[in-house]
């Protein structure tokens, strides 16, 4: 694959992941979370690295079964009830994933961990278009946000109504940890990532 062809590839999957930000409801009031000049930014700095990790070609992502040892046995005091992991390649670009859920006895309160490994890639950098940019967003139901967390990029989307949410963490320009939950604070999704080895999940190769 050439190089321009990481690139074009990079600008493109930020654009598809950015008009994801928010839902349809919220994009009829605002054509995106970001402004289009923060996008812009974001394109060229996402083509830019594109175009560096062209030059070496993408990283052979860990083994999900790797990525499925880091699945923490509970998530802030909730129960795993399953794991799963697998990896799928196409056009020369692979991704392991490796997923946990998490529930209390009756379910009210559910978590799902997810680990993703895309090597680097730049259909990687798309998966974390949000880690480029700044995304500051309050509603009267909730909010949306990019902050940091032990020094790695965080984005972070909750609904008061439903008490439904989401947090991710990009881990070494890597790796993206993910915890989504119903039922639960922002303060226990927060904590959740705590429960997972972030250093271990860093100093995979």
């Amino acid at each position: 694959m050439k190089i321009n062809s990481y690139a074009g590839l990079a600008v493109l999957v930020l654009a598809v992941s950015l008009t994801g930000c928010g839902n349809k409801e919220e994009e009829k009031k605002d054509e995106a979370s970001v402004s289009a000049m923060g996008t812009m930014d974001a394109m060229k700095e996402m083509a830019a690295q594109a175009e560096e990790m062209g030059k070496n070609g993408p990283v052979e992502t860990v083994d999900f079964r790797s990525l499925k040892e880091l699945l923490p046995e509970e998530a802030d005091g909730l129960t795993r009830k399953e794991a799963t992991g697998e990896k799928n390649g196409a056009a020369g670009f692979t991704v392991s994933t490796a997923n946990g859920k998490y529930a209390n006895s009756d379910e009210s309160e559910t978590i799902e961990i997810s680990l993703v490994d895309g090597g680097g890639s730049a259909m990687m950098m798309g998966l974390a278009a949000w880690s480029m940019i700044e995304v500051d967003k309050e509603t009267e139901n909730g909010y949306e946000k990019t902050s940091t967390m032990g020094g790695n990029k965080t984005y972070e989307k909750y609904d008061n109504a439903d008490k439904s949410g989401e947090i991710a963490m990009l881990v070494n320009k890597r790796f993206i940890v993910t915890a989504k939950g119903r039922g639960v604070s922002m303060e226990k999704l927060k904590a959740t990532l705590d429960d997972v080895d972030l250093a271990k999940l860093a100093s995979l190769k």
